[in-house]
């Protein structure tokens, strides 16, 4: 008997007034043998796939948004210290209205992470695909647009659409990867996943750049403003922002056309006749076609629900994953956006930190040095720690880079913690610890900052993959916030403000969980070059069980 790809392979190229695939099954209705191994043999051939143009334009588009992400994270860091010498008492926002514009964003990074990762398995991934990108434009737009009045705080203003901007940079995490590790091949699934997410740290460096690209611009006016109101530092600020909406915009288009994935299609709405057709035409040409007339046929097989849910994580073995990635990715953002609230630290050491502004001039040189400090920092281990993992995750696997990561970092930390007094005693020193602070970073993106995103994408099933995905997300963003709100009311304990008096044991902290998150990850199985099917923990012989029915344009046709 012909296989499935056999069939479509005849039949590809009819235009559509001919008769399409799942017609040619109007009258018969398939065994489970049959179906189960039509659809086995066509996840097969996703996992066999030859890297082609189509696995290029996924990257991209899933990796834009990546970028858009990290430019409207990180660039509020740089914009915080324009918005003090516009808005801000003597120049300078409060401590309270620093801590909440920075903690909008990640609170609904949490939400928007498990709400867009249940919704993308329930409604599917290309029609939620492009919706988050929306929520993350109109966010940003209206953040650069935002006014401020005797009735109206513009701080409040930013506030709510940073937390909505937030909803729909959190819903990004889990389609991103659900959708780049659904259509990539089982041998090079890793590095797609990395090259995705590795397009954060250029929107990191690219928000730096564009800083001190549009202070350099107005260097002229803002030493000859007025030192009252500071007119184009305003200016600067919304700029360095709305600009951020641009690459959004740009990938709106291709989210909105990328095709729902084969496996979705295949076991989530159960139309194997469909996720075959895709597969062949989609692989092959990128491009793919759906028949409204065509009869559908819906296999049956394994469908989610609250009760299938709770039998499939009330496994034990399942559950610990999901407690162990949702962990590990908690463990790693607490130190990641530790170290980023931390950076002024090492920013004065090198001679790139705030200094306090007497004049128009020093206004200008404060904003001018945090753009170049932050430039520096983002290209000595941001960047490079991503493309490591890239050319690592698939030869030496997701889990010895994990484990190598939190290790690497535990140590790392515990010697500039321990040692913090030592190393900040002379300049000689100094440049140790920057150093150190430098590897730090590196070794958190060639270590768990990726493989906490790229593990969660492949571990579950077709049909929670995307939840799960967002329920690790969502943990991670929790990390986020703790970081934000904890640390910074930290750091300046025991001491007098400003002097960071207990950021020694902020780094022994970091230390204590990098070493828990060795221990989580040592409960993670191996994903390099395996199917997602043979990581679900789903026995795949008898998946599917049967024909439900066979829909078309005048109801059912075949009933099981």
């Amino acid at each position: 008997m012909a296989s499935s790809l056999d069939i479509v392979r005849e039949y590809k190229g009819r235009p559509p007034s001919e008769p399409s695939l799942p017609a040619l099954h109007l009258n018969r209705v398939d065994s489970a043998h049959e179906l189960d191994e039509r659809r086995r043999e066509a996840l097969a051939e996703v996992d066999r796939a030859k890297f082609s143009s189509f696995h290029v334009k996924v990257c991209f588009v899933a990796g834009v948004g990546f970028f858009t992400d990290a430019y409207d994270i990180f660039a509020i860091n740089i914009a915080s210290t324009m918005l003090g010498y516009v808005y801000g008492s003597q120049q300078v926002l409060t401590p309270d209205q620093d801590l909440a514009i920075k903690i909008a964003t990640p609170i609904g990074n949490l939400f928007g992470a498990l709400l867009f990762g249940w919704l993308a398995d329930i409604i599917g991934r290309k029609r939620m695909y492009g919706i988050e990108l929306i929520i993350i434009v109109m966010g940003t737009l209206c953040q650069a647009l935002a006014g401020h009045g005797p009735g109206i705080s513009l701080i409040a203003v930013l506030i709510f659409w940073r937390f909505l901007m937030g909803i729909g940079i959190g819903g990004d995490y889990p389609l991103s990867a659900v959708i780049a590790s659904e259509f990539a091949a089982a041998r090079s699934r890793g590095r797609l996943m990395t090259a995705v997410f590795a397009f954060q740290g250029w929107g990191t460096f690219t928000a730096s750049l564009v800083s001190l690209v549009v202070v350099s611009a107005f260097k002229k006016q803002i030493i000859h403003d007025d030192p009252v109101t500071l007119r184009h530092v305003d200016y600067c600020w919304r700029l360095l922002i709305g600009l951020g909406c641009i690459p959004g915009v740009v990938a709106l288009y291709f989210r909105l056309t990328i095709p729902e994935t084969p496996r979705f299609t295949m076991d989530i709405a159960r139309n194997v006749e469909q996720a075959t057709s895709d597969i062949e035409n989609v692989l092959a040409t990128g491009d793919y076609y759906i028949d409204p007339d065509a009869a559908v046929q819906r296999a049956d097989a394994p469908k989610a629900s609250r009760r299938d849910f709770l039998k499939h994580f009330r496994k034990r073995e399942n559950c610990r994953v999901l407690f162990c990635t949702a962990y590990s990715w908690f463990a790693n953002d607490i130190v990641f956006y530790g170290l980023g609230l931390n950076s002024s630290n090492i920013l004065t050491t090198i001679g790139f930190g705030n200094i306090t502004a007497t004049n128009n001039l020093g206004v200008y040189e404060n904003l001018r040095n945090v753009s170049v400090g932050n430039l520096i920092l983002s290209t000595a281990g941001l960047i490079p720690g991503y493309w490591v993992s890239f050319l690592f995750i698939d030869t030496w696997g997701r889990k010895p880079i994990q484990l190598m990561g939190f290790s690497v970092l535990t140590a790392i930390f515990i010697i500039m913690g321990f040692g913090y007094d030592a190393l900040n005693s002379s300049q000689s020193n100094k440049k140790v610890f920057v150093f150190l602070w430098c590897l730090a970073d590196f070794f958190q993106n060639f270590g768990p900052n990726v493989t906490t995103f790229v593990i969660p994408g492949e571990l579950f099933p077709t049909r929670y993959r995307s939840t799960a995905h967002g329920i690790s997300a969502a943990s991670g963003k929790l990390g986020a916030i703790v970081a934000q709100v904890v640390f910074t009311r930290l750091k300046d304990d025991g001491g007098r403000k400003g002097e960071e008096h207990f950021l020694k044991h902020i780094l022994e902290i970091f230390a204590l969980f990098m070493l828990s998150g060795i221990f989580s990850t040592l409960f993670l199985p191996e994903t390099k070059e395996k199917s997602l099917e043979e990581l679900s923990n789903e026995d795949q012989e008898g998946f599917i069980q049967g024909v439900r029915h066979t829909e078309g344009r005048n109801g059912t046709f075949v009933s099981a």
